[in-house]
């Protein structure tokens, strides 16, 4: 399998001004590890260390911060007023929950591509999804028992989210299906990793169901290296973090991707008369089935 590691940007905060706060539960009053926290309609987003905090360039001070976690009312505050930044924890309106006995006589796994060329994207910041539509042949094997993904990591261990997601009525990615934050330590190198997920009692939705992945921007996976510059030759810093999600270049119309605190859809637009067809980086993830 052959792979081209593209760095697409590098992300940088500076240490002179910033803004730093804090997420916690408005109830318990406890830190929040992990929140998502973007700048409103902008694709510029941190994410809180695990103990709640976070920093943010001073520029930012007059705009809004979205603050999105699972288990938790999303949040709009202006950036000048999250020193201190609580999060309601959300109702959840329990469904019947049919426990079902699995054999695991069964697998299939789902979302392999032809094209088996990757590239390596720095995918921060954003989540992007991989939608896995649904085929009667599932019924046999409707519990999804794992999923892989495909990463580039150049440090000793990095820290990111897995997703999964409803469709809503306009195809977009909805509601999260897990009830508390899926979270994967991913090894160095350039590899598949295999995630367990049977303890959730996932089933393979009817109209299909989205996986996303996300890169957290914290410290544990921060990367520096010095650079060059060619043409005054004076040396610079360069950040950016790990892992690095590999994308399949494949036939794919559109791709949703949750940037600014809001999902966005692209569509990928081919002349009609075109030979070229639709094609779209996507995620390289996959799913085991079992009965």
């Amino acid at each position: 399998m052959k792979i081209f590691t593209t760095v697409l940007f590098l992300i940088s905060i500076s240490t002179v001004a910033q803004i730093k706060g804090i997420v916690k539960d408005s109830l318990t009053n406890q830190p929040i590890p992990f929140v998502n926290i973007w700048v409103e309609n902008e694709n510029r987003a941190t994410t809180s260390e695990e103990d709640g905090t976070f920093v943010f360039p001073d520029s930012e001070k007059g705009k809004n911060l979205v603050f999105s976690a699972i288990g938790y009312e999303k949040k709009t505050i202006s950036a000048s007023q999250s020193k201190e930044v609580l999060l309601q924890p959300a109702n959840y309106q329990l469904e019947e929950v049919l426990i079902s006995n699995r054999i695991q006589t069964k697998e299939i796994q789902i979302g392999k591509t032809e094209n088996t060329v990757c590239q390596a994207f720095d995918n921060g910041p954003k989540i992007d999804t991989k939608f896995f539509p649904y085929d009667s042949s599932y019924k046999k094997t409707k519990f999804i028992k794992n999923i892989s993904v495909y990463t580039d990591c150049r440090i000793e261990e990095a820290t990111v989210k897995i997703h999964f997601y409803s469709v809503n009525a306009d195809g977009f990615p909805d509601k999260e299906l897990l009830s508390k934050d899926l979270i994967v330590k991913i090894k160095k190198g350039t590899r598949i990793h295999t995630i367990d997920v049977t303890r959730f009692n996932l089933t393979m939705p009817k109209n299909g169901i989205f996986v996303g992945f996300e890169k957290l921007l914290i410290e544990s996976n921060r990367f520096e290296k010095k650079v060059f510059d060619k043409n005054t030759n004076t040396p610079s810093i360069s950040v950016t973090y790990y892992p690095y999600m590999l994308y399949n270049y494949v036939e794919r119309e559109e791709l949703f991707t949750f940037s600014g605190g809001k999902w966005n859809k692209q569509i990928i637009n081919t002349d009609a008369d075109s030979e070229y067809k639709k094609k779209i980086y996507e995620p390289s993830i996959q799913l085991t089935l079992t009965n």
